[in-house]
C-alpha cells in the first residue's frame, strides 16, 4: 500500500503483525539453517584441544573441514608472539581445501603454562648466552611439537600418509628442526625461520644449518623480499637441495613497509603465497 503525503507518495511503514509474522518466519529460517552451519563447516570456530608434552598439559586449536575423513592434516608451528590465538589468517585457506590445521601452543605461549621464551632469552646476561638459548630453548620446544604431531596421529580422521609441517619465523626454526627426523611428516613449508636471529646467534646458525643438512622431507621456503634476513633460507635451502630433497624457495615482492611488515608475509600474506604453497604440499604428498 502507498499512501500521499503532500506531493510523494511513500511506502507504509510495516505493521505489528507484519513485523512479528517477518520475525516468526526469520526464527524459523536460522532454526533450519543454524545445524547446517554448525561444527565445522567452513567459517566455523576451531576447537581448543589440550595435549601432553612430558608431564605438562598443553593447550591449542584444532580446525577441521567437513566430512568424515581421513583428511591430510597440517601441524603450524607458531611464532615467538605471547599469545598465537587460532591462526585464522591461514588456517581456513587450507580447511577450505579439505585439511585439518593444528596449531598447538607452546609451552609458555597462548593457552599454554609455563615461561615465555622471549621473557627467557631477554634474561640472557650476554650475547654469547643468549645464542646457546636460541637452541637450547628451541629444541625443548621442539618436544612440544612432536607431542602435538602424536597427538594429531591418534586422531581418527587423519590420514598418517599425509603429515605436514609448517612454521613461521621461531616456528620456520621448529619446522627445520623437524625436517631432520623421521617423526611421520611428509613435506615442510618454512616460512622467514630465523629470520631475525640468524645474525646474532651462531650456535643457531650452526644448529639449523646442520638439521638442513640431515633433511628427510622435502622443504617449501619462502618469505617476503623486505623480510628482515634473507639469508638463512638461501643457506638452509642449498643444504636441502644438497641432501638430496625435493626442495623449492620463493621470494616474494615487498610486502608492506619496513621489515617488520615484511615479515608478517607468513601470517598476512596467505592468499599471495598459498597457491604455490598448496601446489608443492600435494606434489610431494602424492603417492611415491
Amino acid at each position: 500500500m502507498r499512501r500521499s503525503v503532500g506531493s510523494r507518495m511513500i511506502k507504509n511503514e510495516p505493521t505489528v503483525n507484519g513485523r512479528a509474522v517477518f520475525l516468526g518466519l526469520l526464527t524459523i529460517a536460522l532454526v533450519i539453517v543454524a545445524p547446517i552451519g554448525h561444527g565445522w563447516a567452513q567459517g566455523a570456530e576451531p576447537e581448543l584441544i589440550t595435549f601432553t608434552s612430558g608431564d605438562i598439559a598443553l593447550k591449542g586449536f584444532i580446525w577441521k573441514p567437513e566430512g568424515l575423513g581421513p583428511f591430510p592434516a597440517i601441524v603450524w608451528n607458531h611464532g615467538s608472539e605471547r599469545l598465537p590465538g587460532t591462526v585464522n589468517s591461514v588456517a581456513p585457506y587450507f580447511v577450505s581445501r579439505g585439511y585439518i590445521f593444528l596449531v598447538p601452543h607452546r609451552r609458555g605461549q597462548g593457552r599454554s603454562p609455563g615461561a615465555y621464551i622471549m621473557d627467557q632469552l631477554n634474561a640472557a646476561i650476554s650475547p654469547e648466552e643468549r645464542s646457546r638459548m636460541l637452541v637450547a630453548l628451541n629444541e625443548v620446544h621442539l618436544q612440544d611439537q612432536l607431542a602435538a604431531l602424536a597427538y594429531l596421529s591418534s586422531l581418527p580422521y587423519v590420514d598418517q600418509n599425509r603429515l605436514v609441517v609448517m612454521g613461521a619465523s621461531f616456528g620456520g626454526i621448529q619446522t627445520m628442526l623437524a625436517v631432520e627426523r623421521r617423526s611421520g611428516y611428509r613435506v615442510a613449508v618454512n616460512c622467514s625461520g630465523a629470520a631475525q636471529t640468524w645474525r646474532g646467534s651462531p650456535d643457531l646458525r650452526a644448529r639449523l644449518t646442520a638439521a638442513a643438512s640431515k633433511a628427510t622431507i622435502p622443504v617449501f621456503f619462502l618469505q617476503a623480499e623486505n623480510d628482515y634476513d634473507l639469508t638463512p633460507n638461501r643457506v638452509l635451502s642449498e643444504e636441502v637441495r644438497k641432501a638430496g630433497k625435493s626442495v623449492e624457495t620463493k621470494t616474494y615482492s615487498a610486502f608492506g613497509s619496513g621489515a617488520q611488515e615484511g615479515h608478517s608475509f607468513c601470517w598476512r600474506g596467505t592468499n599471495i603465497w598459498g597457491p604455490d604453497v598448496l601446489q608443492f604440499i600435494e606434489a610431494n604428498l602424492k603417492p611415491g
